[in-house]
């Protein structure tokens, strides 16, 4: 009897331990998360009203625009994990969550699939100017990797993402900096664009 709690004790240790968060995993995403808010700040840095403002049609969005959904959503998925994946069950057996990891930095900033933004999301000018975007984005980022110091369980949880996939709260820190990533593109292609200000 003895022998089989000990296999049973063991067993539910390696189970606990087969998707454990490693340091390794920690400072990959701090690094993520500091090279992506490097990002936004740099595709934005130096630009005029006109420049913020410049929409390449009617129905795309202006730097200005872009720039705060970037900080609204660092608020919007932070708040999802903290207060819904957190509190949900453990991921399936068997999954690579190595795979899942490098799934998400590469799916979630490809542009080539056009996404509509949840209305929660959409710009309203909520942060009163671009700068304050930029201000709220910082303090923000800061908030979500303060998280990701802090906690050593993010892999204990997974719930159901846009991607088809299970995402524990590891691979969703991910998702927000890989958002980051994509939406710093969006503002480069506005950027790109012929009738874009010069100054």
């Amino acid at each position: 009897m003895k022998r089989i709690l000990t296999l049973m004790v063991f067993m539910l240790l390696v189970a606990a331990s087969a998707y454990s968060q490693t340091q390794a995993d920690k400072d990959r995403a701090i690094k993520y998360l500091e090279s992506t808010k490097q990002a936004v700040q740099d595709a934005t840095a130096g630009l005029s009203e006109a420049q913020w403002n410049f929409k390449p049609a009617p129905d795309r969005w202006s730097v200005a625009e872009v720039t705060e959904h970037i900080a609204a959503a660092e608020d919007f998925l932070r708040g999802m994990i903290t207060e819904k994946v957190m509190n949900a069950p453990p991921r399936p057996e068997g999954e690579d969550v190595k795979a899942i990891d490098d799934f998400v930095l590469v799916a979630i900033p490809d542009r080539s699939h056009k996404a509509q933004a949840p209305e929660p999301l959409k710009p309203t000018n909520r942060f009163g100017s671009p700068e304050g975007s930029l201000k709220h984005f910082a303090e923000s980022r800061e908030q979500t990797e303060d998280f990701l110091r802090k906690h050593d369980d993010l892999r204990a949880h997974a719930v159901d993402s846009p991607l088809g996939k299970k995402l524990d709260a590891y691979e969703w820190v991910l998702f927000i900096g890989a958002h980051s990533e994509r939406h710093t593109k969006q503002i480069n292609e506005v950027k790109a664009d012929p009738k874009f200000p010069k100054q």
